[in-house]
């Protein structure tokens, strides 16, 4: 059962607006073919085709479809030139943007008449194990945010946060299936470099990582009280742990700050 009966548009068809329409056609969060996306490269929406979105190669034949909730899934460099088009065309809808960086307060500027949310979502949506944040304009009802949590919610983990915390957010959960990512790779690397086959390895690291996942997802234990199952004193993974942890935190400080930094670049 559907758990809104409306229309939603994605505007922008590529890595994260692609995701978003492909997690919430396969979900049960929207009625069947009640989602739509738009973009001008045929190859981005033909995947999504097979799932049942209806695909537009422009944003006004997309709106012209009349969708009740509006994704904008656009870099930010473009995002502003793209309102000056169809900033009547979204006025009266619910917009969320996923645009880093740009400020629910520009938004409203630029969308007189909308009722505007701002959304943090990671890649894992697609599959319906994403995380997503979300903060309210001051043009939308609370009724427009719970509408939007509980589609992200559909698509995995979905909170509400201030505004301010949002680049924070986004450089700590938006980037980090790219650092998890790395760290296969990495794991993989040093396992080739002791002498292990890399056509072997990798699969079984990518499913260490996410079977570890899914134990800490469904017990809500905390990462610390699971490393000690695994580690006993004086043993080999105590020894990698000492080894380890202080390259894996001062790198990871690392990263959210150049995340960050990054994101206030690109909001000018």
């Amino acid at each position: 059962m559907a758990v809104y009966d409306c229309k939603l548009g994605v505007i922008g068809a590529g890595a994260m607006g692609g995701a978003i329409a492909a997690g919430l056609a396969s979900s049960s969060a929207l009625p069947s073919g009640a989602v739509s996306a738009c973009d001008h490269h045929a190859d981005k929406l033909s995947r999504l085709e097979k799932l049942g979105v209806a695909t537009y190669t422009t944003a006004e034949e997309l709106l012209a479809s009349d969708p009740d909730v509006v994704v904008l899934a656009v870099k930010p460099q473009v995002l502003f030139s793209l309102l000056d088009e169809i900033a009547t065309a979204l006025s009266g809808r619910l917009v969320i943007s996923i645009a880093a960086g740009v400020s629910l307060g520009s938004l409203e500027d630029a969308l007189p008449g909308a009722r505007v949310v701002r959304a943090m979502p990671n890649l894992p949506i697609q599959a319906k194990q994403g995380a997503t944040a979300l903060a309210k304009g001051s043009t939308a009802s609370e009724a427009d945010v719970s509408l939007v949590r509980s589609v992200f919610g559909a698509l995995g983990v979905c909170e509400v946060m201030r505004e301010d915390q949002l680049d924070a957010e986004g450089a700590v959960v938006g980037c980090g299936p790219a650092f998890f990512a790395l760290m296969v790779d990495a794991l993989t690397r040093a396992g080739v470099r002791a002498g292990l086959p890399a056509a072997s390895l990798r699969p079984m690291v990518a499913s260490t990582m996410g079977g570890v996942a899914a134990q800490l997802l469904s017990s809500g234990e905390h990462p610390r009280a699971y490393m000690e199952k695994v580690t006993s004193p004086g043993g080999t993974t105590a020894e990698a742990l000492k080894a380890f942890e202080p390259a894996l935190v001062e790198g990871s400080y690392a990263a959210i700050d150049a995340a960050l930094a990054r994101t206030r670049e690109l909001a000018g």
